[in-house]
C-alpha cells in the first residue's frame, strides 16, 4: 500500500544542516499493524509526516499504492489525506465550539458529503468508537479518552485505508491510554485498514505486530 525508498530529511535550522532522517526504506501493507519507536527528536512525527504525504522528503521517493506521490498534484494529494489517509495527533485538534458529531463530520464536508449522509455517518462511527451516549456533548463536557475517541472517529469517517497515529496516548493516564490503543488495533482487524503508531511508549508498541525504532536517522 505504501512504499518508502531512500527517504531522506534534511532541515536547515540556524545556519545548521540537520539530517534527521538518512535513508529509510519501509513498507506497509493492508492490514498491518505496526510501532515506530524511537527517542524524542529522532525524526518520528517527521517520518509519519512523509508518509502520510503532510510533507515531502528531501531525497527518496514515496509511493502510495504504486503511484509516486512526488508526482502527483496537490488536489490529488488533498484528496488521499482526505479519503485514503486517516490522522490522529497527541493533541487532538478538535473543535472546542463543537459537539462530537459536528467535529466528526468535518472531513465528510469537505469532501462534497450531503450534511444528513454526513451526520449519520458521523453517528455510526462515534458508535463504533463507544460514544453512542456522547454524540451531542461538546469537547469540553468529554474526557481525554472520550476526545481521541472523537478524534479517531473524525479519521475515519471516509473510510480510510491507512491510519497514521502520533502519540496518540501521549496526553492519557495508562488505563485510558491502553483503552485507545485496543480501539486502534480492533478498527484494524475490524475495518482491515494498516496501522502505524508512531510513540515512545514501550507498553504500546508491544501491542503491535510489527515494531521499529528510529535510532541515528536510520531504521534498526
Amino acid at each position: 500500500m505504501l512504499e518508502l525508498l531512500d527517504v531522506h530529511k534534511t532541515f536547515i535550522h540556524n545556519g545548521l544542516t540537520i539530517e534527521v532522517l538518512k535513508g529509510i526504506d519501509l513498507a506497509i501493507r493492508p492490514r498491518d499493524n505496526m510501532a515506530i519507536t524511537g527517542a524524542s527528536g529522532v525524526g518520528k512525527s517527521t517520518l509519519l509526516n512523509i508518509m502520510g504525504t503532510l510533507e515531502p522528503p528531501t531525497r527518496g521517493i514515496v509511493r502510495f499504492e504504486g503511484t509516486d506521490i512526488g508526482k502527483m498534484s496537490e488536489r490529488d494529494l488533498c484528496k488521499i489525506r482526505n479519503q485514503d489517509i486517516g490522522f490522529v495527533f497527541q493533541f487532538h485538534h478538535l473543535l472546542p465550539e463543537f459537539n462530537a458529531v459536528e467535529n466528526t463530520i468535518v472531513p465528510a464536508l469537505i469532501a462534497g458529503t450531503g450534511k444528513k449522509k454526513a451526520m449519520a455517518m458521523a453517528k455510526d462511527m462515534l458508535v463504533e468508537v463507544g460514544l453512542e451516549k456522547r454524540l451531542k456533548h461538546r469537547i469540553g463536557e468529554l474526557s481525554g479518552g472520550e476526545q481521541q475517541r472523537v478524534a479517531i472517529a473524525r479519521a475515519l469517517i471516509m473510510g480510510p485505508k491507512l491510519l497514521l497515529a502520533d502519540e496518540p496516548t501521549g496526553n492519557l493516564d495508562q488505563r485510558t491510554g491502553d483503552e485507545v490503543a485496543d480501539l486502534l488495533l480492533k478498527l484494524n482487524e475490524v475495518r482491515g485498514l494498516a496501522l502505524v503508531i508512531a510513540t515512545h511508549n514501550q507498553r504500546l508498541a508491544a501491542k503491535m505486530s510489527l515494531r521499529m525504532e528510529i535510532m541515528d536517522g536510520r531504521i534498526q
